[in-house]
């Protein structure tokens, strides 16, 4: 039997204009949009009807399992969290970032990250969770274990996505030590002679393993038809490593100009809307805006803040004259769909699924106020 709703009286933001109308979903899917008033279906009272969000690179579900140093939660609970959450913001597409490869900080052991992988797969069979759950295995590859825990997602089909991120000392997010004395001497309380001693250890473990555990996860990623990310990329040569590797997005360039080069490569661009919502980095680096402003910004995440991915996008259209709100939403709808293949999504088109966002806003801080995946109502 044919299942069909229309929801009526929107301002329907498509991906070039916004028109008032309505929009009719059959069997899950867009079927048709039309303009003008309509007395039939749920009137939506001149809200925004916009695609659901698309989200690439969020560590929320890790604050989740484990809230406070030492203690973990129970895993199927913090997915079950994290995915209300996630939805509540408009999100219907999440990649789940899990943490392969140890350090001195400890990490997750082995196993550890393939159990709650199958905590997501085990809550999406029992239809306990609202948004559509993917993987996105974030590879610290200056650890000298990444490859051994990237062995139990092999054979893994919902892993979509790989980033291939190096965060020592010296490299990409760290060329500066500045930051990197905040984020490791001063929480660990180690003295000069502690922290010279760290710093020469990670530096050598980046020098050991960073290149092959490079050039081992790319191959693996194009044998597979995995989409693979650089992170932090800070300079042409950066660059040029990722197009080597086939990097297709380029996640939180630390520089203008390896944006630039990402972008003119082919990649797509991705960074963090909490970036857009304060007005900076988090960690000293370029702000997204005025990559936005440059027009070299593509794709935007949420990374540690859900419903910064939907605040966003409304503040970029407010503030940066040369992008509409079509434009701007793209970053967390279209744009990221397109850079890790998923064609049936990301816009309100006849044929695509009919995964849809009600939202209010007058001005300021936008509200959610339905979403719909596949045309059933989950939030």
């Amino acid at each position: 039997m044919r299942s069909e709703q229309v929801l009526s009286n929107a301002r329907i933001v498509l991906e070039d204009d916004i028109i008032s109308g309505s929009v009719l979903i059959r069997d899950g899917l867009i079927a048709d949009i039309s303009a003008g008033p309509s007395t039939t279906g749920e009137d939506l009272e001149g809200d925004y009807l916009i695609p659901g969000l698309v989200e690439l690179h969020t560590d929320h579900l890790e604050q989740h399992y484990s809230p406070r140093p030492g203690v973990t939660w129970n895993k199927t609970a913090a997915v079950q969290a994290h995915d209300a959450q996630v939805a509540a913001s408009g999100i219907t597409t999440v990649f789940d970032c899990l943490r392969l490869g140890s350090d001195e900080d400890g990490g997750f052991k082995k196993g550890e990250m393939r159990e709650m992988a199958d905590a997501i797969e085990h809550a999406a069979s029992q239809n306990r969770l609202r948004a559509e759950h993917l993987l996105h295995l974030r590879c610290e590859v200056a650890s000298s274990d990444v490859l051994e825990h990237f062995e139990d997602f092999e054979s893994d089909p919902n892993v979509k996505l790989i980033s291939l991120m190096d965060h020592s000392p010296g490299q990409r997010q760290f060329q500066s030590l500045d930051q990197y004395i905040l984020y490791y001497q001063k929480k660990r309380g180690l003295s000069d002679e502690a922290f010279a001693r760290f710093v020469e250890r990670r530096k050598s473990a980046s020098a050991q393993y960073s290149a092959p555990h490079r050039d081992y996860l790319a191959a693996r990623c194009a044998e597979r038809g995995i989409t693979v990310a650089s992170h932090d990329d800070a300079t042409t040569a950066h660059v040029q490593e990722a197009i080597s590797h086939g990097v297709k997005v380029a996640e939180f360039p630390t520089s203008i100009e390896a944006a630039r080069a990402s972008h003119e490569a082919g990649m797509s661009v991705l960074m963090g809307a909490p970036n857009i919502v304060r007005g900076q980095s988090h960690s000293g680096n370029i702000a997204a805006k005025d990559l936005a402003e440059l027009g070299v910004l593509d794709v935007l995440s949420s990374d540690y803040v859900p419903f910064s991915l939907l605040y966003a996008p409304f503040i970029i259209a407010d503030s940066v004259e040369s992008i509409s709100l079509p434009q701007a939403l793209a970053f967390v709808t279209t744009n990221p769909a397109r850079s890790v293949s998923l064609d049936d999504r990301g816009a309100i088109r006849t044929g695509l699924r009919a995964d849809l966002v009600r939202v209010h806003r007058e001005e300021g801080v936008p509200v959610v106020r339905s979403v719909w995946r596949q045309g059933r109502r989950v939030a």
